[in-house]
């Protein structure tokens, strides 16, 4: 049985190995660190931790004997934990976009409901946050329209959901994400970078653009009485004139009709779970 090193030594020198080797235990185990991924190299796991080789070479042999990195030749590891690995079919990413009003919360918890998926909701996720930091800056919290709340909170509040996303992959669990994503998705660079994200920690993504007409949405938006919606029902035709009803996303997608007349959002989430062959 391999003796450990004793870390009060160790703490002489620079970080223990033995909390190097935790750290990165823990980043495996909770997905962080996937299995098959190759890690950096001695040296520049060395630099990055601030502590020697031998250091990190000791780390690499405390999670070699518990197997979960493999050593290559030439300093060359990857992480080993194939009961972590997220299961063959990947998780589902399911990202719902559309004007307010439009129903893409309504569709994502119907599809939550049908799937047992998490559901990560812009307004539930990041509201109370938004409304603080608004009156922070002396906004009025309810305010979605200024140039303070569409260049300093915005791009946090869209940063902090796609940070929760990714989480989500990490762990192997399938999610979906409901937002207006209106700038996002005619980014083409954006759409790109999601996409290679989903793709690189094994996962499936589905966009889906909700469609509905100006008198539903007003119906809508006037029936949920949120504060944030005062401006919009105040200056209702000036607001509608701003919007794009034949917005296209800058990437594969699907279109819900969410209008007056339309078929009923249960029977088109069913649907569109057949089409991706879920269950």
């Amino acid at each position: 049985m391999t003796t450990q090193p004793d870390p009060r030594d160790e703490l002489q020198r620079g970080t223990s190995a033995l909390v190097i080797a935790q750290t990165i235990r823990n980043d495996i185990q909770s997905g962080r660190l996937a299995h098959g991924r190759q890690l950096p190299g001695t040296r520049a796991l060395a630099e990055s931790w601030n502590t020697s080789v031998a250091t990190i070479n000791r780390a690499m042999g405390i999670l070699a004997e518990e197997g979960l990195v493999i050593n290559r030749a030439r300093s060359s590891r990857i992480v080993h934990n194939p009961a972590g690995a997220p299961s063959k079919a990947g998780p589902r990413i399911i990202l719902i976009g559309g004007y307010p009003g439009s129903g893409k919360t309504e569709l994502g918890r119907i599809i939550a409901r049908q799937t047992g998926w998490a559901i990560l909701d812009k307004d539930t996720t990041t509201r109370p946050v938004v409304e603080a930091a608004l009156e922070r800056l002396g906004q009025s919290p309810h305010d979605r329209e200024s140039e303070t709340y569409l260049t300093a909170i915005r791009p946090a509040e869209y940063e902090a959901l796609i940070a929760a996303l990714t989480e989500n992959l990490q762990c192997g669990v399938s999610v979906i994400v409901t937002a207006p994503f209106v700038k996002e998705l005619r980014d083409e660079a954006w759409c790109d970078r999601l996409a290679a994200t989903v793709t690189t920690h094994g996962g499936t993504l589905q966009v889906i653009w909700v469609r509905c007409d100006p008198d539903t949405m007003h119906t809508y938006i006037r029936r949920r009485g949120a504060a944030r919606d005062d401006y919009k029902l105040a200056h209702w035709t000036k607001y509608v004139k701003g919007l794009e009803f034949v917005f296209e996303p800058r990437i594969p997608y699907v279109s819900v009709d969410n209008s007056a007349g339309a078929r009923p959002l249960q029977e088109q989430a069913k649907g569109l779970l057949s089409e991706m062959a879920v269950a």
